[in-house]
């Protein structure tokens, strides 16, 4: 990964509390997964101005930048504080769980 690369996901990780690097935008997914993690973000309580969002549509070398940053092959990814939670599935059994709520309320 170019060192440009990960400074722009490195800077996009402090720009807000909570960042995930999907496919299109939180009002607009543009597949089922991304849009399933922003429902379940906003279910435990993430908030529009914290949350922090990078199209991966529209760079691809962050696309795959993200992919060795998290070490996570998948998309969406999420990161809390700038740590790597996970994907949609992680996220969701962290919801269904009650912990993101706590995540969530802790990155505030």
């Amino acid at each position: 990964m170019e060192a440009s690369t990960k400074e722009k996901i490195e800077a996009l990780l402090k720009s807000k509390p909570v960042v995930i690097f999907m496919k299109g935008t939180p009002q607009f997914p543009q597949c089922g997964f991304s849009g399933r993690t922003v429902e379940v973000l906003r279910a435990a309580g993430v908030k529009d101005a914290d949350l922090g969002y990078f199209d991966v549509f529209s760079d691809e070398q962050v696309r795959e930048g993200v992919k060795q940053y998290s070490q996570w092959p998948t998309l969406p990814q999420v990161f809390i504080k700038g740590e790597f939670v996970g994907g949609c599935d992680i996220v969701t059994e962290l919801y269904n769980e009650g912990k993101l709520n706590t995540m969530i309320q802790d990155s505030q």
